[in-house]
């Protein structure tokens, strides 16, 4: 028994080795300068290293060729090769510490439970004397001093603030409007909510607080020079506000009077009056019986100038939230 034949193996044309190939510059060097100019065998090596070929070279300086961009996601690589991944901003945002919040009063939290309608979601400005009403329904739930800071607390909060600068009347235990806010209270309660407001931006809030203050004057039922003795004070910057506001109702004022004259003159109705000037009829009528009550006014008496030295001292603790009224007078007044 015989072995059978080994036979070779199958060799594959395509896979035998290839020599080193010239380059197209070679071979137009032969086609042109034929069998002299062919080099020695083997002389075309591989090009150097470093050296491109040449239709990569033409590719390369194509101006039109946009530059390849690294593709997204594609960057440095840490030591093991792994791409670096960025921290969501959520992510970091909830490392960062939160700030510690303020714990409410005992007293407070006793309070919007008695009256939710006064110290809950809504605030509303509280009568005076509200402080003796509450020991005298709850001698037992609150002590004399406790109740005193969580009045204080209240009164100085923005959204009590809010309330009283609004010009909403004052409300006794039972939720019923009692009295209306004074003028000055209100006047205190604008300055101070634009005090706290200008500390926490670098907008320009001058024109909002003139606009606010001339409401305030226009809603307080007083003329204008009685307004601006009433809340007159030490602080020049108030007093310049003021002032302002009053200056720009003025200038108002005169134009619904110009406006009234001119009806007046024209010897129209307001119907065809308001078509003539391209106004609304509505506001047409509403200026001329603005106008008409302006001139019917009596012209006020200027007030004496000892009772303006007395204005800035003759307010009451609270007019003004953030000031340091004495204990026995920071409660009582819930402003």
């Amino acid at each position: 028994m015989t072995d059978a034949p080994t036979t070779a193996p199958k060799t594959n044309s395509r896979n035998k080795p290839r020599g080193p190939r010239p380059d197209l510059a070679s071979q137009l060097q032969q086609l042109r300068g034929g069998a002299d100019a062919a080099q020695e065998p083997g002389a075309e090596a591989a090009p150097a290293a470093g050296a491109r070929p040449e239709g990569q070279a033409q590719r390369d300086n194509n101006p039109r060729r946009k530059p390849q961009r690294p593709q997204r996601g594609q960057g440095p690589r840490g030591p093991q090769g792994a791409a670096p991944q960025r921290q969501p901003q959520a992510q970091a945002q909830q490392q960062q510490p939160a700030r510690p919040q303020r714990k409410a009063s005992p007293v407070l939290e006793r309070l919007f439970e008695l009256y939710p309608q006064l110290f809950g979601a809504r605030f509303v400005p509280l009568k005076l004397g509200v402080y003796e009403d509450l020991l005298a329904r709850h001698p037992e739930d609150f002590k004399t001093e406790d109740l005193k800071v969580a009045m204080g607390q209240h009164a100085r909060s923005t959204r009590y603030l809010e309330s009283v600068a609004a010009g909403h009347p004052r409300h006794d235990l039972d939720g019923n409007p009692v009295d209306p806010v004074a003028p000055e209270h209100v006047h205190h309660a604008i300055l101070e909510l634009h005090r706290r407001r200008s500390q926490r931006t670098e907008e320009d809030l001058r024109p909002q607080l003139v606009t606010r203050i001339a409401r305030a004057i226009e809603n307080s039922g007083l003329d204008r020079e009685a307004y601006a003795v009433l809340v007159r004070s030490r602080d020049e910057k108030a007093n310049a506000v003021v002032d302002e506001a009053l200056a720009e109702l003025a200038a108002q004022a005169a134009k619904r009077e110009a406006l009234l004259r001119a009806f007046e003159a024209s010897g129209r109705g307001e119907q065809e009056f308001a078509d003539m000037y391209g106004m609304k009829p509505g506001e047409v009528t509403r200026t001329l019986q603005r106008a008409r009550k302006e001139r019917e006014a009596p012209v006020a008496a200027p007030a004496p100038a000892v009772v303006v030295a007395e204005a800035d001292t003759a307010a009451a603790p609270e007019a003004m939230p953030d000031a340091a009224a004495p204990a026995s007078e920071a409660a009582p007044s819930a402003d």
